[in-house]
């Protein structure tokens, strides 16, 4: 498998482009040197790189695209929303349609704004909970990697250069599975929390209790309660991680899966707090969300089919499925090849991820570097194991060949030394403060 045509677009990209690409988690540091730099175009679950290579991806742009790329009646619901006009002067009706739709599958959703991107929406819930509260601090789960690329956010990361001090101490953490972290907190900032935010769920599943006590801990401490559906929202169940654990956020958030691929974000929740960013209230007024293309009308176009397909294709159920034949399959491979302990998949069915560990069983990113060099070369672009709708069982049983065949090299490293069959530089962590 040769990559000339991506490896002469890298070194243009980087010439131009500030680490090469738009997003960092699409970054050559992600991946090894031998691996596809720019796809070209794709098809359900397949992509084809720039220099003709084709792959079956998984984490489908970063867990954005659901349903599978070129969805047709997705491509063909924004297409002729565009024909007659994307975006005017003042609202459009289908502003309220999609508002409407997403409201009808989320409980907690009485209100809603929408954006055009996860960190639109999760900065608007930290700075409404601020304003409705009059508290500074924002709580978040120290072991969830990303709500926002904002300040409030970033600057509770090692990747912080650029952002004053003062702003990063007002963001404080706690941990997943462990009520006592959170109640810790509360008690060193009595009355300064203005919200808890987190993921419902992610690599790890939530302990008996634990959320139900997390929103019972906020409220009784007089904080907001943001429930981050980034990822769960669409996947976990049709009405959102909230509703599979039973749960009632004050504020959530969504994107990624909600318009399959298009720049959609909203921001959901109770009325009394919605409201402030409206005109119907006589407290001081909070600049909510107000984007040039924060409602674009074929992003939403997008999505009120995307939901429609959602609704009436039994996609979540699909993504169970096919979720629990890649698990299954791949904990074969992993036995026939004895890494138990040192190769693992993780996470619920809808958004698996896997973790690669050492010789010593800690993780590894050289490890990483080495699956994923060994599932290139046969046919699979995996940062992550996340389906689409799109991803059959044909693609599924495919997959897990081509992972049986590579967890033998990685059987031997463990034996020989990784760097023995690296070809290249480890791959490194997205946050930290050096190159």
């Amino acid at each position: 498998m040769k990559f000339d045509k991506s490896k002469a677009l890298q070194e243009k990209a980087h010439a131009l482009i500030p680490g090469g690409t738009h997003v960092y988690a699409k970054g050559d540091d992600q991946y090894p040197i031998n691996a596809p730099g720019f796809i070209e175009r794709g098809k359900g679950c397949h992509v084809w790189d720039v220099d003709g290579n084709e792959f079956i991806e998984y984490g489908m742009g970063l867990r954005a695209v659901s349903l599978g790329h070129g969805y047709p009646s997705v491509v063909e619901a924004a297409y002729r929303q565009m024909r007659i006009g994307t975006n005017f002067v003042r609202s459009n009706p289908i502003e309220f349609e999609c508002a409407e739709m997403l409201a009808s599958f989320i409980p907690s959703a009485e209100m809603v704004k929408f954006g055009k991107n996860g960190s639109d929406v999760t900065t608007a819930a930290v700075k409404l909970a601020r304003a409705c509260t009059g508290r500074d601090i924002v709580a978040v789960c120290a072991d969830q990697p990303f709500f926002s690329v904002d300040d409030w956010f970033i600057g509770s990361t090692p990747f912080s250069a650029g952002i004053p001090k003062a702003v990063q101490e007002l963001t404080v953490k706690f941990h997943y599975n462990d009520l006592e972290s959170l109640r810790r907190l509360f008690s060193e900032f009595p009355d300064r929390i203005a919200c808890v935010i987190l993921e419902a769920e992610a690599a790890i599943a939530p302990v008996s209790g634990f959320l139900e006590g997390l929103q019972e801990l906020v409220r009784k401490n007089g904080a907001i309660f943001i429930l981050d559906e980034m990822i769960t929202g669409f996947r976990w169940h049709l009405g959102g991680a909230q509703t599979y654990y039973g749960l009632r956020p004050d504020l959530s958030t969504f994107g990624k899966a909600i318009a399959n691929g298009f720049s959609v974000g909203a921001l959901v929740g109770r009325r009394d707090l919605m409201e402030r960013g409206g005109l119907h209230h006589d407290k001081e007024r909070v600049f909510l969300l107000s984007t040039t293309h924060g409602a674009e009308a074929h992003g939403l176009a997008a999505a009120i089919e995307t939901m429609r397909v959602y609704r009436d294709a039994g996609v979540v159920e699909h993504f169970y499925r096919v979720g629990e034949r890649l698990r299954k399959g791949i904990e074969r491979a992993i036995a026939n090849s004895h890494l138990e302990g040192y190769f693992a998949v993780l996470g619920k069915e809808p958004n698996l991820i896997y973790a690669t560990r050492d010789e010593q069983k800690k993780p590894s990113q050289a490890f990483r570097t080495l699956f994923l060099q060994e599932t290139i070369k046969r046919g699979l672009l995996m940062p992550s194991l996340v389906v689409s709708f799109s991803h059959s069982d044909a693609d599924i049983d495919r997959t897990i060949e081509g992972i049986s065949e590579a967890l033998p090299v990685y059987r031997k490293a463990l034996e020989d030394g990784v760097e023995k069959y690296l070809d290249g530089r480890p791959v490194k962590a997205v946050f930290r403060r050096f190159n």
